[in-house]
């Protein structure tokens, strides 16, 4: 199956700075795909390079077997909703159902007309008038409703209220369930990515640090608290992430390829936070092809 997105050494720079840099990544259709990285990572530039808002300094990028942008066809096969959830205030709920109907070729009305109901949305309100969960939802059925094949969404939850956001992502993850579509959804909100996501994909400092199954990270990820150890005498299966210690104590989090059978370990399960902060807080090398790895037992 070719992959939603595939980058081979792409890189943007501003000047002097790169924002992105040397990112190779393959990111498989039909999942949906949990993009994470702290401010200044490169997430929004990745996107938008996707998307075809940005052109790459070196490297390329393809999405869905073509080059971002590359003419109407490609256009319609990739969804997109900013961070603002961007609609125009001046015009009502119909408007916008009548302005996607007209710029894209697969519009479904229908899908449109669902959702809108769902939602509970007036068709004669106004955009600018209508609370940030609204126009949210608004903003997603015009991405959702021009059938895209890769849909990507760029902290699309970031500025709503616990109940919005859990109304969102239950509306995202129902389509993507029904639907062959690969969503792309960038978020500082980890708990929200967990819930829905599938694969994940870390970037810090510009560079991709994991790019995995969600499954097989948590899979092969564990805490370790025990006597004060040096990590030097630890198998080679298990590469440490982050350590701290005390006079008597160590606490390591590790990834390992086989089942920890010391005694003097307190094996703990983590979770996709868990991982993210610890590859973010442990300033790990960047990614690289890696043979699949066993799972803790």
């Amino acid at each position: 199956m070719t992959p939603a997105l595939t980058a081979v050494g792409l890189g943007k720079r501003y000047g002097r700075r790169w924002a992105l840099r040397d990112c190779t990544l393959d990111i498989p259709a039909g999942r949906i795909v949990g993009l994470v990285g702290p401010n200044g990572a490169g997430k929004t530039t990745l996107i938008h390079l996707a998307v075809g808002l940005l052109s790459p300094t070196e490297g390329q990028v393809t999405v869905t077997g073509g080059r971002p942008a590359d003419g109407p066809q490609q256009l319609a096969k990739i969804g997109f909703l900013a961070q603002d959830a961007p609609v125009f205030a001046s015009l009502t709920v119909a408007d916008h159902l009548q302005m996607g109907a007209r710029l894209n070729p697969n519009w479904d009305g229908a899908l449109a007309a669902d959702r809108i109901d769902a939602a509970g949305l007036d068709l004669a309100q106004r955009a600018g008038k209508l609370s940030g969960g609204q126009r949210a939802q608004l903003a997603l059925t015009l991405a959702l409703a021009k059938r895209p094949q890769l849909l990507v969404l760029d902290e699309p939850v970031a500025s709503l209220d616990p109940l919005a956001r859990r109304e969102f992502l239950q509306t995202l993850a129902s389509y993507v369930a029904d639907n062959d579509i690969t969503v792309v959804l960038s978020s500082h909100l980890l708990t929200d990515l967990e819930r829905v996501c599938d694969y994940l994909v870390l970037l810090t400092a510009g560079r991709v640090q994991l790019a995995e199954d969600v499954d097989t990270l948590l899979a092969t990820h564990c805490r370790l608290v025990g006597p004060r150890v040096d990590v030097e005498r630890l198998p080679a299966t298990q590469r440490v992430i982050t350590e701290s210690h005390t006079d008597r104590q160590s606490t390591l989090f590790v990834r390992t390829t086989e089942p920890v059978l010391d005694p003097n370990w307190h094996v703990s399960d983590v979770n996709v936070e868990d991982v993210v902060l610890a590859y973010m807080g442990g300033a790990a090398d960047p990614v690289v092809p890696r043979p699949k790895l066993g799972v803790l037992r």
